[in-house]
């Protein structure tokens, strides 16, 4: 019989990502409502000292799948290795943070499993006899509660669309010895951006769109630097080549949730606007007082931003001393 709430949380270089711990404290606050416990999984090598910290945020139990062949993400290898632990865990709910890695996992597990899925979802109600969820559809333009049967359920959470909350659990530590063997994917090499605020994780976003005129993003990199946050573009600012993919917020970038976005010379095209609708706070600063861009934010900022965004900085610099 299905019990119990299973969290895989997704770790890189031994360092959880911040989805990781949304996931862990948002699949304890679902075992509290169920009566049943929160077991957390992490794959990787050499993970144990590190997979001990989740007990703070309510793992009861820690369940560690630990080889060298888990030491960088390979979609089959991982897929093989969760699906293993599922089929002896039996969990009612699996619960992860829907980053690239974590979609890519949930999809072939749904698939192998043929088990019930909702992806980049910002809100959950579970009770013993419906699970129900609440995400995006139509490129952001609604919010849907989708019904989730049979099991085990299987949920992508957003990321920063849950809190982090501790909540100290005894955090039984137990080895799980996964079957795997080497598959056709190969891992080649891994590139990371040092010195950034992982765009997806950012708690503050400061993004810049073709009002911009061209690569030069010191004024957004310097906001952005004193506000603690990340840079981002629109898709038009990516086209040009003024800045990479890997900062593109949008249905063809990514996905993200901050508790402020700063829109600065974006329209605010629906493709835009798919990829960070569901921020907290938005500002918008656009010289055209018609950019679609006003009709979502929050607050609004009509003028030129090579003026607005230095003297915003500037008050920032000035009020922190």
């Amino acid at each position: 019989m299905a019990e119990g709430v299973l969290a895989i949380a997704e770790q890189m270089d031994g360092v959880f990502k911040k989805a990781a711990i949304e996931a862990v404290s948002e699949g304890k606050r679902i075992a509290k409502n169920l009566g049943t416990t929160l077991t957390a999984l992490v794959m990787g090598s050499n993970i144990e000292e590190m997979a001990k910290d989740l007990a703070k945020y309510g793992a009861d139990r820690i369940v560690i799948a630990d080889d060298p062949l888990l030491k960088n993400f390979l979609v089959d290898i991982y897929t093989d290795t969760a699906t293993q632990i599922v089929e002896s865990e039996h969990p009612a709910v699996i619960i992860t943070g829907a980053t690239s890695i974590g979609k890519d996992l949930c999809a072939r597990l749904s698939a192998r499993l043929d088990a019930a899925l909702a992806t980049d979802c910002v809100a959950i109600q579970i009770q013993k006899d419906q699970c129900r969820i609440t995400r995006p559809m139509y490129g952001g333009k609604i919010l849907a509660d989708v019904v989730l049967e049979g099991f085990p359920k299987i949920i992508g959470i957003r990321p920063n669309a849950m809190g982090i909350s501790e909540s100290p659990a005894e955090g039984i530590m137990e080895r799980f010895t996964p079957k795997i063997r080497e598959g056709a994917m190969k891992f080649v090499e891994k590139t990371m951006d040092t010195g950034k605020v992982e765009l997806t994780e950012a708690d503050v976003i400061v993004s810049g769109g073709r009002g911009m005129g061209g690569p030069d993003y010191k004024i957004i990199e310097e906001l952005a630097s004193v506000l603690g946050g990340a840079v981002g573009a629109s898709r038009s600012a990516v086209d040009e080549g003024w800045r990479p993919h890997s900062d593109q917020v949008g249905q063809t970038g990514k996905t993200v949730s901050p508790n402020l976005y700063i829109a600065c010379g974006i329209s605010g095209a629906i493709q835009h606007l798919a990829g960070m609708s569901s921020s907290k706070v938005i500002v918008a600063i656009n010289k055209d007082p018609d950019a679609p861009i006003f009709s979502k934010a929050d607050y609004g900022i009509v003028g030129d931003l090579f003026e607005v965004i230095p003297a915003i900085t500037a008050e920032i610099k000035k009020n922190r001393g």
